[in-house]
């Protein structure tokens, strides 16, 4: 007989997600990282490779849904859930509507990107939205690297 799979708490995924930010800022990156979840499992990390890849779309949760796609072979991430250490831009939420993720999990809020400035219905109408897991460790860490940066000019 199988035993139901025990659901690790939204704080573990969101560690995990806070491991690429951290992995991003050692590239001198904006300290965003994703990480999407399947069946308590993770199947695809990203973190912010703009300056690297010279791409402005290369957000951490355009890397994770690109490298989730690539692993179930489909667009869609139905009964995934994407944690992700501050809250998705405008282009990042509505492609997270598009691949159909059940659950976004945020930690910080945007207060000058973020979609919910916006409007949530970009995302799949049957997408759960939980906010403000690890919000605090996350802003730290996004002030801190503002902050270097503007004491470097």
């Amino acid at each position: 007989m199988n035993e139901p799979i025990q659901l690790l708490p939204d704080e573990h995924f969101m560690r995990e997600a806070f491991k690429e930010a951290k992995n991003a800022l050692a590239k001198d990156e904006v300290p965003i990282g994703a990480v999407i979840v399947s069946n308590n499992k993770i199947i695809a990390r990203g973190h912010n490779q703009v300056e690297l890849l010279k791409d402005v779309t290369a957000h951490a949760e355009m890397i994770a849904i690109t490298a989730a796609a690539n692993h179930f072979s489909s667009k869609y991430l139905v009964d995934c859930t994407l944690y992700v250490t501050l809250e998705p831009c405008m282009m990042c939420a509505t492609a997270i509507g598009w691949a159909q993720i059940s659950r976004l999990v945020y930690g910080a809020d945007d207060e000058k990107k973020g979609f919910t400035l916006i409007s949530k219905k970009v995302l799949h109408p049957k997408c759960e939205l939980k906010c403000g897991v690890m919000a605090e460790e996350s802003s730290m860490m996004m002030k801190e690297f503002f902050k270097t940066k503007r004491n470097k000019l």
